[in-house]
């Protein structure tokens, strides 16, 4: 066996389920505990915050929305801002679920995480990013490190989601509303295409998921009161006029 396929097979595995490992007590218990605070640690370092203060000197939180996120740090400073926002939400989520999966294992069939844990740590990774320690629990909603979470943990099922959400976006030109619907339609894809597939995840799976997209629509709540009074912001994909 070469490096990479011990490194896989660890992963797969993890820590507490990599046979021959002894422990002289119950580790699962305390590995979720610690899965979930090193996740949720992970969320807290907010991107769209330290974009903001490292290269704007300002803080993302005191402008446009008032969102810690990527759409709103895209909105008030631009391409790179949203660039750099995304690429560092996607790597501290994928980081997150490295570390927990060293932990316990992904426990991967056909390309799908069978193991809960890995759940509920991205769950804490979107929790952090919401409500992050380090910047007074003042977060993003957590939409781009649910999507970065479903996309380690179930590429397909992003991948179908992606195309509803663009479908949704095209059509409505609402961010947030393509966002919630994704996330309310979460459940239902992961439990489709695991069906497929022969795979049947378990209650807290799928209460993990329910959570993620009741949890996004909860963030949009201020979104909901623009949409109903006709004064959401619309994406234009066209070229603004002079």
């Amino acid at each position: 066996m070469n490096i990479f396929s011990a490194i896989g097979t660890f992963l797969q595995n993890g820590l507490i389920f990599t046979k021959g490992v002894v422990f002289p007590f119950n580790p699962v218990v305390p590995a979720v505990l610690l899965c979930i605070l090193v996740s949720y640690l992970f969320g807290s370092i907010n991107s769209a915050v330290l974009v903001s203060k490292l290269v704007f000197r300002e803080d993302v939180r005191e402008k446009g929305s008032g969102n810690a996120g990527f759409t709103n740090a895209g909105r008030v400073y631009g391409k790179k801002a949203a660039v750099l926002t995304l690429l560092g939400d996607v790597l501290k989520t994928a980081l997150a679920l490295v570390a927990s999966a060293c932990i316990v294992g992904f426990q991967y069939s056909y390309a799908i995480s069978l193991n809960p844990i890995m759940y509920i740590s991205g769950v804490a990774v979107v929790l952090g990013h919401a409500y992050p320690i380090f910047f007074r629990f003042k977060g993003g909603k957590g939409v781009l490190c649910t999507a970065a979470m479903v996309l380690v943990l179930s590429p397909l099922t992003f991948a179908i989601g992606a195309v509803i959400f663009m479908a949704v976006l095209l059509f409505t030109k609402y961010v947030s509303l393509s966002s919630m619907t994704v996330g309310l339609f979460l459940p239902l894809l992961l439990d489709r295409i695991s069906n497929l597939f022969g795979i049947k995840h378990d209650l807290l799976t799928l209460l993990c998921t329910i959570f993620l997209g009741l949890f996004i629509v909860y963030c949009h709540r201020a979104n909901i009161r623009r949409l109903l009074d006709h004064c959401e912001n619309k994406v234009s994909f066209g070229k603004k006029k002079e």
